[in-house]
């Protein structure tokens, strides 16, 4: 009887060292109503303001699960646009409760900045865009050529690696702004423009003359991007990242949001407890049961937001790459909801 009492207390320990602790962010998002979000000032594909102010791309769609996880309205977020040096001050100083900005997810972030990635919604890679017209085929013919590239990002550093390695020299052009790196190359003042590529293919897109512009085949690094909070708030890390798992793990069990209420029917437990038919997946972090079924229901899988932002079927007619389902040949993997 005694061990079982010590067992019973172990077990008790045990749990409530595991469990969430809310924290200040998630009490405060709750309390204020809506999320704050720091995106891109203007990624086409990634996060972009249209003509009437209002904020897409696969990166809003990720703050705009969040939402519809918390509140049930996935119109409930607030968009803050930031530039590459102002988004990591933004986050740390609790300007935004999430950043949802094309960020590579690294070992330095992660240990030093007092922040911390919580999952991957874009497996990227850096490469660099020339004009046609340079005749270039390869990026190991670019020795001695002037580079647009961003300020402050690990962009930089995997240039001068890369060329490094390479045994070849090349001028840096430090540029603030994606938009303004593109200009700058489109004048001439560089050579070519280095940056992730689905941000390059972002750019090429949004130009008049987008087949004026190749993307070469090398890749400078690997860049999982996804979005990032602050470090001591372990309830609203899992509310991100369980947001993103959830659109992923739709994707993978073929819940979309036009067939999801057909859905509600089947008899998969793997499904019934993702959409809260069974279960209560949502009660350790103070959500209902529909809190994944609101997400899907209103900003949808992974896959249609992939696809109607930058897949095949929007101007920038990005294939899924490594961005495929794992049975698909690419590296998207959800974390069970179970």
């Amino acid at each position: 009887m005694k061990l079982m009492k010590l067992a019973a207390v172990g077990a008790a320990l045990l749990f409530a060292g595991t469990t969430a602790q809310a924290g200040e962010t998630y009490s405060a998002v709750k309390a204020r109503g809506f999320v704050q979000c720091g995106v891109n000032a203007g990624l086409p594909g990634f996060s972009q303001a249209d003509s009437k102010g209002v904020w897409k791309g696969i990166d809003v769609d990720m703050c705009r699960a969040v939402a519809a996880m918390v509140f049930g309205d996935a119109s409930k977020f607030k968009a803050t646009p930031l530039t590459t040096q102002q988004r990591f001050t933004a986050l740390q100083s609790g300007e935004v409760d999430v950043l949802t900005r094309n960020t590579t997810a690294t070992m330095t972030r992660d240990t030093t900045l007092g922040l911390m990635s919580a999952g991957v919604n874009y497996y990227d890679s850096q490469g660099v865009l020339v004009k046609k017209s340079l005749g270039v085929k390869s990026a190991t013919e670019l020795g001695g050529a002037a580079v647009c590239v961003l300020q402050g990002t690990t962009t930089e550093l995997n240039l001068a690696d890369w060329f490094r390695s390479h045994k070849l020299d090349f001028k840096p052009v430090v540029i603030n702004t994606s938009e303004e790196g593109f200009r700058t190359f489109e004048s001439g003042r560089c050579d070519v423009v280095t940056s992730d590529k689905s941000q390059l293919g972002s750019l090429r897109a949004s130009s008049a003359t987008p087949d004026d512009y190749i993307i070469l085949p090398e890749d400078f690094s690997k860049e999982p991007l996804g979005p990032m909070v602050r470090q001591g708030d372990d309830e609203w890390f899992m509310v991100v990242r369980w947001a993103l798992n959830a659109m992923v793990e739709a994707e993978e069990y073929g819940i979309t949001s036009k067939n999801l209420d057909e859905m509600l029917k089947s008899p998969n437990p793997n499904i019934q407890r993702i959409l809260g038919v069974s279960g209560d997946m949502g009660k350790g972090l103070g959500l209902d049961k529909k809190w994944a079924y609101n997400i899907i229901k209103q900003v949808g899988n992974y896959g249609e937001s992939f696809e109607r932002n930058i897949g095949m079927g929007s101007p920038l007619k990005l294939e899924r790459g490594l961005n495929a389902q794992w049975a698909k040949g690419g590296v998207m993997y959800a974390w069970p909801i179970r």
